[in-house]
């Protein structure tokens, strides 16, 4: 059956009465709007993503307006919306500017697929979309991996950092803990490695599922393991690598916790460091007896390789 061109209406409204505009767009459509609201960008997106640094085509989206994007099926006239929406926004005294154009159903439904391709993350990891077709090359490592409601698709800077110390200190004799594992990508990724045995820990219940699902799409899941709840309270025993991609605040909260679980001649790996706190981190590491093994830099971030310094790991 031929797909047929469906109605976007995109209404433009000041932020600050986003809530007001979003109760009278719903009355149009019983499915539910989408909105585009940058406004508290700065200090929601650490909250909700798990990131210090937010990337620059977002900061120069104009925070003082809101899109609500109202998605009409083939057969309804767009006319009478928005004269509703005229209507009703004016009654309100909410400033408004309407806008209608076609879309057609599959390119709004998977419009976002076309930023996501197989990407190669190290010297060996390929990180791959489950719809894309890839041939991996000698000594490739392919993870298949779907955006999905947890952080983590190895794009970004903080993931690939960790994923290229992974690839320098993964074994076949490695026992692995992720700690905040969100996607499960590294946790995954050190098992296509090679990993004995990969655990990581969230306290995102959505996280700790989609880890797993994506652990079983990869072939991993008799290795790669997942578990919701705190660090402290539900870990134990020794692992040869700990890593963490996380932010600077929530590492430094972690790092008294990390001697006691990491092997004589284990190493930690800290990332999701902006480069401003680095230095911080370097100093926490070496008060608690690590000296940094490795560093790696790319994009304001920092990821380090840290291993105890008595075992004569560090420089």
């Amino acid at each position: 059956m031929q797909s047929q061109d469906w109605k976007e209406i995109i209404v433009s409204i000041p932020a600050q009465r986003v809530e007001e505009a979003t109760a009278i767009c719903q009355m149009t459509v019983p499915y539910g709007v989408y909105i585009e609201d940058y406004s508290d960008l700065e200090t929601q997106a650490p909250q909700i993503a798990h990131v210090d640094l937010i990337d620059e085509e977002l900061l120069s989206r104009d925070r003082t307006k809101a899109l609500i994007h109202i998605y009409l099926e083939p057969q309804v006239n767009p006319a009478e919306a928005v004269s509703f929406l005229t209507q009703r926004l004016g009654a309100q005294q909410i400033a408004n500017s309407i806008q209608v154009t076609q879309t057609r159903e599959e390119d709004w439904a998977t419009a976002w697929k076309q930023y996501y391709h197989p990407t190669k993350v190290g010297k060996r990891l390929v990180v791959c979309p489950t719809w894309e077709d890839y041939t991996p090359g000698p000594d490739e490592v392919v993870l298949q991996l779907d955006p999905g409601m947890a952080f983590g698709t190895g794009t970004h800077d903080t993931t690939r950092l960790c994923m290229q110390l992974l690839e320098e200190v993964v074994e076949d004799t490695t026992e692995l803990l992720d700690v905040g594992t969100g996607s499960g990508i590294l946790s995954i990724a050190a098992a296509l490695l090679g990993a004995r045995s990969c655990l990581g820990c969230d306290i995102d219940e959505v996280a700790v599922r989609t880890a797993k699902e994506n652990a079983q799409v990869n072939g991993v899941q008799d290795r790669a393991k997942f578990f919701c709840g705190d660090l402290a309270q539900q870990v134990q025993g020794k692992f040869d690598v700990i890593c963490a991609n996380i932010v600077a605040d929530v590492i430094l909260r972690l790092l008294p916790c990390v001697p006691a679980l990491l092997r004589e001649k284990g190493v930690f790996l800290a990332s999701g460091i902006i480069e401003e706190r680095a230095p911080q981190v370097i100093a926490a590491l070496q008060e608690q007896g690590f000296s940094c093994i490795s560093r790696r830099d790319s994009g304001g971030w920092v990821a380090l390789c840290a291993g105890r310094a008595e075992a004569g790991s560090g420089k």
